[in-house]
């Protein structure tokens, strides 16, 4: 069984969590393996037992990473068995449920740590029923569907005393930590603007929701599915990964891809709370001068300007989704590649630019040429275990004894960033009948969005608050 859990977490900041190299003690005695039960024997206490609950697609592949550290899958939980058969035969001596409820009320004095895989809408009652139980949790990106909800695991992770770690695989790489030492460096300057863009989505956005209901698996649970969203039939096509493009389910491009590519500026910059956000989306038109209206999908594509208030002045950070890329840099050759190609952010600073890809891999200073030139000292330790086996080391090692890549305390403020860009996003679509009863106006369309980050409120459209908290469909709740 996993110790430690009552320790005191020590209160260390954004940047000081990664520079910081040391890692304290494990607060608990491990006896000896020779004297339990000679060579090759392994302690209980050696070993993390987890629980994964939506264990296909990606979270099959997020236990089988997860195994590869001192871990054992002992329990499987997923609402559609078809999709959870590669884990079931990937870890056959774990026991198998549907719904995660009777799961953690059977299973959990068996198990120390949950995983969430599932979709974005029921991320954050699966993660909080297993923080409330004192298990630890890893949940997948982005962390919540709401800002209220990334706020609620933020500071429950805390009353817990419970090791958390976001599914954002890139804040365990090399290529944010070399960001970091360049910028810290000095080597651009202070950076001003940033653009991330990204190639997604893609899967269907901006399209009416079906009009006919579809036929669904034998083998699938609809109702433990929709979990915390409105009652519908099932429709084809929208398990098991469409999902994303609809606002009751997923977040979008900016929701699935953000937190990989607006990470790295979130952390090299130390980004806080933006304090306003715009936006513009793409238009899908159904007839001629005959704009289609489909406020349940996420937009084809969309712009989104965030200003953030930094120490070094402010900051426009420039986030494009639908295959809408910035200008490319001068100091980029004409041949040389942007980013990784479909996704990448450029850092804009008042000494020069710097750029890298999806996950802050393919880190560069601009003009190339730099970085044959420039020798910065590494200060910031790495992350040789990766960032799975990071949360399977932290997890036995007990609440704030090890330092982690994502811990709730980060993954929560970036994953209300990138929320707050999807309320400047929805904000787009609400209408209200014009006083004549002739058409619609756009209210939320051309203006900027005040945000009292502490409050989880707009202050200048009072219609964008709606989608800062939803309202759960009867029998689901946060719990207490």
């Amino acid at each position: 069984m996993v110790q430690g859990k009552n320790n005191k977490r020590n209160q260390i900041s954004r940047r000081s969590f990664l520079t910081n190299s040391a890692t304290a003690a494990a607060g608990f005695m491990i006896v000896p393996r020779h004297v339990l039960g000679g060579p090759g024997y392994t302690a209980p206490s050696d070993r993390l037992r987890v629980a994964g609950i939506g264990v296909g697609g990606k979270g099959e592949s997020d236990l089988s990473e997860i195994s590869k550290g001192p871990a054992d899958v002992t329990v499987l939980c997923d609402v559609h068995d078809s999709r959870a058969a590669g884990s079931v035969k990937r870890f056959p001596k774990a026991k198998y449920y549907r719904d995660y409820r009777e799961m953690l009320d059977k299973e959990h004095k068996n198990i120390d740590a949950v995983t969430v895989s599932s979709p974005d809408h029921n991320h954050a009652v699966q993660a909080m029923a297993a923080m409330q139980l004192g298990k630890h949790v890893y949940v997948q990106k982005p962390l919540t569907h709401d800002i209220y909800e990334a706020r609620m695991l933020t500071q429950a992770a805390k009353k817990y005393k419970v090791v958390t770690q976001m599914g954002n695989q890139g804040a365990s790489g090399d290529g944010v930590r070399q960001l970091m030492e360049w910028y810290q460096a000095g080597l651009i300057g202070d950076v001003h603007t940033v653009y991330c863009w990204t190639n997604r989505p893609v899967w269907p956005q901006g399209i009416p929701w079906p009009a006919q209901p579809g036929t669904k698996p034998a083998d699938l649970d609809w109702n433990l599915w929709l979990g915390t969203a409105p009652q519908k039939d099932f429709v084809d096509k929208l398990v098991p990964f469409n999902w994303r493009g609809w606002w009751d389910y997923g977040t979008g491009a900016l929701g699935d891809m953000g937190c990989h590519i607006v990470e790295p500026p979130f952390r090299v910059l130390d980004l806080g709370y933006p304090v306003s956000a715009e936006a513009s989306v793409g238009s899908v038109y159904v007839d001629e001068f005959k704009q289609g209206y489909f406020p349940e999908s996420c937009p084809p594509s969309s712009h989104v300007i965030m200003t953030f208030d930094t120490k070094r002045g402010p900051l426009k950070l420039h986030w494009m989704d639908g295959g809408i890329q910035p200008a490319r840099p001068e100091e980029l050759g004409p041949n040389e590649r942007m980013g990784d190609g479909g996704n990448g952010a450029i850092f804009v600073g008042s000494k020069g630019k710097m750029m890298c890809g999806t996950y802050g891999m393919y880190p560069s200073l601009l003009p190339s040429s730099r970085n044959k030139e420039v020798d910065v000292k590494q200060t910031i330790a790495r992350v040789p275990e990766g960032h799975y086996v990071q949360w399977v080391n932290a997890c036995i090692a007990g609440y704030g004894k090890k330092e982690l890549s994502a811990p709730f305390e980060i993954a929560g403020p970036l994953t209300e960033t990138i929320l707050m860009g999807n309320l400047a996003i929805r904000s787009y679509d609400v209408r209200k009948p014009k006083a004549d009863g002739k058409g619609f106006d756009y209210p939320g369309r051309y203006i900027k969005l005040l945000w009292d980050g502490p409050n989880m409120k707009i202050t200048n459209f009072d219609d964008a608050n709606q989608f800062v908290k939803r309202t759960y469909r009867n029998g689901w709740s946060l719990g207490k």
